[in-house]
C-alpha cells in the first residue's frame, strides 16, 4: 500500500537521499553527573518529503552505530561492546516512519516511527522543521529516548535518558 502511495505521489513529493558529511547526529547524557556529548555518523537511507503534503513523506534511514564518539576512545570501545550498542552483532540503527503530520506549532512537523537499537523497536515521535537548502532540505529537530526501552548498558553510572539532536542535510537522488 505504501509503495502504491508512493509512486502515485512521485510527481509531487520529492526523493532524497542523506548526506552524511553534512549532517549531525548527537546525543547527550549524563554521566557521574557530567554531561557527555556524543555524535553518530555514517547515515544513509531514503527520505521522500513533500512539505504541502507531510502524510504522504517517508523517511527510512540508518546509522552506523560503529562510529559512536564521545571523544574518549575508552569510552568509544566500551559503548561498541555487547553490554551498549554490540556493534559486531547489530551494525546499524534504523529508523523507519509510519506518519507525519503537521504540529500546533508553525513550522513543525513531527514525524512518528520505529526506532530500532540492537534488537528492540519502539515507537517515537521527533517534532521537527524541514527547510530547503543546496538542492535538498535541512531537517532539524530533538527528541528523548530511554536507553533501557533499549537494553542499553544495565546497571550503569550514567542517565537513564538522553537527548538526541539531529540536522538532516538532504540531496535529491
Amino acid at each position: 500500500m505504501l509503495l502504491l502511495v508512493l509512486t502515485m505521489y512521485s510527481g509531487f513529493s520529492q526523493a532524497q537521499v542523506p548526506v552524511d558529511s553534512e549532517s549531525k547526529i548527537r546525543f547527550k547524557i549524563r554521566n557521574f553527573g557530567f554531561n557527555v556529548n556524543g555524535s553518530f555518523k555514517g547515515l544513509a537511507g531514503k527520505i521522500v518529503f513533500d512539505p504541502a503534503s507531510p502524510g504522504i513523506s517517508l523517511f527510512d534511514v540508518t546509522i552506523d552505530a560503529a562510529t559512536v564518539d564521545t571523544d574518549n576512545n575508552t569510552r568509544n570501545g566500551h559503548l561498541r561492546k555487547e553490554e551498549y550498542f554490540d556493534v559486531k552483532n547489530y551494525p546499524k540503527i534504523r529508523f523507519v516512519s509510519t506518519r507525519i503530520s503537521k504540529s500546533n506549532k508553525e513550522g513543525t512537523l513531527i514525524v512518528f516511527g520505529k526506532l530500532t537499537i540492537k534488537k528492540t523497536t519502539r515507537d517515537i515521535s521527533i517534532p521537527f522543521i524541514a527547510k530547503p537548502a543546496n538542492n535538498g532540505y535541512l531537517f532539524t529537530g530533538n527528541f528523548k529516548i530511554n536507553r533501557l526501552d533499549f537494553d542499553i548498558g544495565k546497571g550503569s553510572t550514567i542517565s537513564d535518558n538522553l537527548t538526541v539532536s539531529l540536522e538532516v542535510a538532504t540531496k535529491r537522488s
